[in-house]
């Protein structure tokens, strides 16, 4: 995969309600009357699509000063294309089967029903330099060969057992037939070998089974002395509807809408979008939808442009407030971070990374914020003089999450497949983990920070000690990518700490 789209891996809810961002949709334009005609077979791809499904590409394969020239030298954002109707990956899935259609057509004989039967695959460069014609005469090549090797070893295969055979006395025919009805018998004997071995083992299954939950069981019971005896929380499994009466649509966006952070104190809600802004908005006290609908919630535009909106360039990618929700950190596209008043004042902008910004945190006591960058690195700013504290270069490929352990430590995680849990003033991370197959899309640590989850494109969770190199879980219940995880506000280190902690995670 290349690396993952920030709408892909930030999901935030709120306690009271949900809250949709949306960007206001546009009208269609009506089509001039025109004399009746038959429709075309297929639509004509204009060069204005061409040029933004490769804009697209080049921008989803982190080429980023690539796709900002071929945008402004093609004049991409005045072509009228709704970005968010062309889904990730278009270029290469046209292409793709564009190929694939061809070598169809290749492999296509009007005297020949049995297509996929007697399919001969072509190689790409063959489909891109050659045509149809010269494709189906080395289709036709490749299925002749076939078929006479296959008919040469059926009839050089047929011959030898008739030779064998004739060469053979009677006597030996004869033991020859013995000999394999005694293998018929071991065989079945083996059979029922294996059956009973098969239960044999899942009787050792549920022994060790049994063991580990006894074990789980000593654990807790350890836990519970030792953390003021959690109880098991009631968790609902039934979905609960929630009326349209009772949400607040937040309009004002013009594109898509990548990243949404509550602050700490107060009714505030910050939301980042491609349309180059982030938003804070004020949101009333008591009961979200109809109540609001009067009296619309205040709203703070962040504005990461001098010139235009929606620069790609400028695409809001990551947010987050400091614990005293005083200041709001942006990162966006363009490798900087910005810092913000609450009442949307510019306070800082930050220069060092020279990708684009996926994950930005503050930690717990405000004086460090932490952030991490498609060039690999992540970086620890002093928030007293704003300056590089300590840049991070472990990764070999680019960083997509961050999060801190607690106010000196944290981990990083990458398309590497990689997990590094680094401290300030240590120039080697002070922990690896691996065991990922794939990239690792998220990590966060459980609230004392004993736990650190993560989450990755070979569709499994893990949980990590730093007491040990091997995850402590793997969870292999998903069956597609995995994009973020939470743990529950619950258990030692928070104010529930007699409920027990758990850990959700999402999947496309």
């Amino acid at each position: 995969m290349t690396h993952s789209h920030p709408s892909q891996r930030h999901t935030t809810t709120s306690h009271a309600a949900v809250l949709a961002l949306a960007a206001p949709s546009l009208p269609v334009p009506s089509a001039a009357p025109t004399a009746p005609s038959p429709p075309p077979a297929m639509g004509v791809l204009t060069s204005t699509e061409l040029n933004f499904l490769v804009f697209r590409y080049l921008q989803e394969s982190g080429f980023i000063h690539a796709a900002f020239t071929l945008g402004y030298e093609a004049g991409i954002h005045k072509g009228g294309i709704d970005g968010n109707a062309v889904p990730p990956g278009a270029l290469i899935t046209i292409v793709q089967k564009g190929l694939q259609y061809i070598e169809l057509e290749a492999n296509n004989d009007e005297n020949d029903d049995e297509v996929e039967r007697d399919f001969a695959l072509l190689e790409p460069l063959e489909i891109i330099t050659k045509d149809v014609e010269e494709l189906q005469q080395i289709v036709k090549k490749r299925k002749l060969e076939r078929s006479q090797t296959e008919h040469e070893k059926d009839k050089g295969k047929e011959k030898e057992r008739n030779e064998e055979h004739e060469r053979r006395p009677v006597g030996e025919r004869e033991r020859e037939r013995h000999d394999k009805e005694k293998e018929q018998v071991r065989e079945k004997d083996r059979s029922e070998k294996d059956k009973d071995h098969d239960k044999e083992k899942e009787k050792e299954k549920e022994r060790e089974r049994q063991h580990a939950e006894r074990i789980d069981k000593v654990k807790h019971e350890d836990d519970s002395l030792a953390g003021g005896g959690p109880t098991p929380m009631d968790v609902s499994t039934t979905a609960q509807e929630i009326s349209n009466t009772d949400v607040t649509v937040l309009e004002g966006h013009s594109s898509e809408v990548f990243a949404c952070a509550w602050s700490p104190t107060g009714s505030l809600l910050a939301s980042g979008s491609g349309d180059s802004t982030a938003r804070i908005w004020t949101i009333p006290d008591g009961p979200c939808g109809s109540n609001m609908q009067s009296s619309p919630p205040g709203v703070h535009v962040l504005k990461h442009f001098k010139g235009r909106t929606n620069e790609k360039s400028k695409d809001v990618t990551t947010l987050d407030w400091n614990g005293e929700g005083t200041l709001l950190a942006t990162g966006s596209y363009d490798g900087q971070a910005r810092i913000w008043s609450r009442d949307g004042d510019l306070k800082q902008t930050l220069f060092k990374h020279k990708g684009p910004i996926f994950s930005l945190k503050w930690n717990k006591k405000g004086d460090f914020l932490l952030s991490g960058s498609v060039d690999k690195t992540a970086i620890v700013w002093d928030t007293k003089t704003w300056e590089c504290k300590q840049q991070f270069e472990f990764h070999s490929a680019p960083t997509l999450d961050v999060d801190w352990r607690n106010n000196n430590s944290f981990a990083t995680c990458s398309t590497d497949n990689m997990i590094y849990v680094c401290k300030i003033g240590e120039q080697r991370p002070v922990k690896t983990f691996s065991g990922h197959q794939n990239e690792v899309n998220a990590i966060k640590w459980d609230p004392t920070g004993s736990f650190l989850a993560s989450c990755s494109d070979d569709w499994t969770a893990k949980i990590w000690s730093m007491k040990q190199d091997k995850c402590l879980f793997d969870f292999k219940e998903h069956t597609k990518e995995i994009y973020t995880i939470r743990w529950s506000p619950t258990g030692p280190g928070t104010n529930n700490p007699n409920q027990q902690l758990l850990l959700a995670r999402s999947s496309t």
